[in-house]
């Protein structure tokens, strides 16, 4: 007897139209995105398309966002991936609700809305803070270095730039004279008609590299000239000393020769990536709450020092959730006096690492710096060494999620403001996933 198989008939058409609901699980990560999305306040999306009037119906900015959450929260940030999507995938043809928006309304979609979607992370926490998974006893805060849209080949040093300017200078005054020579000989031969202004296109392919090249060269000078004035400098002190008997290195605002300017992203900046080397990068801040692990602030600095990212970080909680958390956990990149000041002043009892000399010693502390001393007193205890040790598995598995199982280890977009909203972006996404693990399972 022939073996029997369950019926196959692709060919055969639907006599009813089938529910979108029916395609997926109850429980699916669409369903949770697409319900928490509704429950939030879009009005700041909305007003941005004005009042009705002629033109095209623009695509309704809850689908357009949903479909953009569950991109990020799945690991698929290009906008042409995301178009192909929709017509392929199950989960975003029912987010899409057979609307099938191309890649270029996709992009414009999230690059219009990148103001909006820090408000959007906020109302997130205070959704995830009224549902009881955020507890504001204890917080971690941790950075991470993430790839900006640029590559360190696409960069050079402020000695580069002055050695290439001069370089292209000689060879446009070269290619100049060899112009008029040439104007000269077929005036000659062909007589005056020849306009005789037109640019060899070795001559324009020059000058548009000197421009780009002078343009970065000053925007390199510009930064170093307010990084002097920060320090006390002012103009014309290059003839006075620093340090007592030692005279200013450089002149005010002129850039150490092997400081660096990228084409591509001129925000990113040359960070060191752990064992991964440099890279042109931007430094994320996250800060973690202990009870369910969400996100409750998110920041993005140019700098790779986190020392000065603590404080924006207890501000954005305070202002998000109503109040500072109890206990802070920071490593050594976030230890200075100032800040450890701070924690004391805001009523923040902190654990923040003392950090290492290079042979492994634990570093004393100046005796001038009296939050110093007693944070450095009270990390020897037995209870600050128990607290601290959660912010491993608090500050650091945050980042593995986002960057390992959402994909995202690179920004899609370009620009300090523009990557900060996409920070913004990916957190939600990670928050919303994380909250549908422990909401649909609790």
């Amino acid at each position: 007897m022939p073996r029997e198989f369950r019926r196959y008939a692709p060919d055969q058409s639907l006599l009813l139209p089938p529910s979108l609901r029916d395609w997926l699980p109850e429980d699916h990560l669409a369903f949770f995105l697409s319900d928490a999305i509704d429950a939030l306040d879009l009005s700041a999306f909305e007003a941005r398309y004005g009042e009705e009037g002629p033109g095209n119906q623009a695509f309704d900015p809850r689908m357009m966002l949903k479909v953009l959450v569950y991109a990020y929260a799945t690991g698929t940030f290009s906008s042409r991936k995301i178009a192909a999507k929709l017509h392929e995938d199950v989960a975003y043809r029912v987010l899409g609700a057979d609307n099938f928006p191309a890649h270029r309304t996709i992009s414009d979609f999230r690059q219009r809305h990148l103001p909006e979607f820090r408000d959007l992370f906020v109302q997130v926490v205070q959704t995830a803070q009224e549902v009881g998974l955020v507890k504001l006893g204890t917080v971690a805060v941790d950075g991470s270095k993430l790839k900006a849209n640029a590559s360190k080949h696409k960069a050079m040093s402020y000695r580069r730039m002055k050695e290439e300017e001069t370089r292209l200078r000689k060879e446009i005054r070269a290619l100049l004279a060899q112009a008029k020579k040439t104007d000269g000989r077929e005036d000659k031969r062909y007589g005056k008609d020849r306009r005789g202004d037109e640019l060899p296109a070795e001559l324009v392919r020059r000058e548009d590299r000197l421009r780009t090249i002078r343009a970065a060269r000053q925007r390199l000078e510009a930064r170093q000239r307010e990084a002097d004035r920060e320090k006390g400098r002012e103009p014309g002190d290059q003839d006075r000393t620093g340090k007592p008997g030692k005279p200013f290195k450089r002149a005010f605002g002129e850039p150490e020769a092997s400081d660096q300017e990228n084409f591509t992203d001129p925000d990113s900046r040359i960070m060191k990536r752990g064992s991964s080397g440099y890279a042109q990068c931007y430094n994320v801040q996250i800060a973690v709450d202990e009870a369910e692990q969400i996100l409750v602030a998110a920041g993005v600095t140019q700098s790779a020092s986190d020392v000065h990212q603590l404080e924006p970080l207890l501000e954005q909680i305070q202002e998000t959730t109503g109040q500072y958390p109890d206990k802070t956990l920071a490593d050594a990149g976030y230890r200075s006096e100032s800040n450890l000041q701070m924690l004391e002043e805001k009523g923040i009892e902190g654990f923040v690492a003392m950090g290492r000399k290079p042979n492994g010693e634990s570093k004393p502390p100046d005796p001038k710096n009296e939050a110093t001393c007693r944070m450095a007193k009270k990390m020897k205890t037995d209870r600050a060494k128990k607290h601290y040790r959660k912010r491993k598995y608090l500050g650091e598995p945050p980042f593995a999620w986002i960057k390992s199982v959402m994909g995202f280890d690179r920004f899609s977009l370009r620009g300090a403001e523009n990557v900060t909203s996409e920070w913004d972006l990916a957190c939600l996404a990670a928050n919303l996933k994380r909250m549908r693990g422990k909401l649909v399972w609790a």
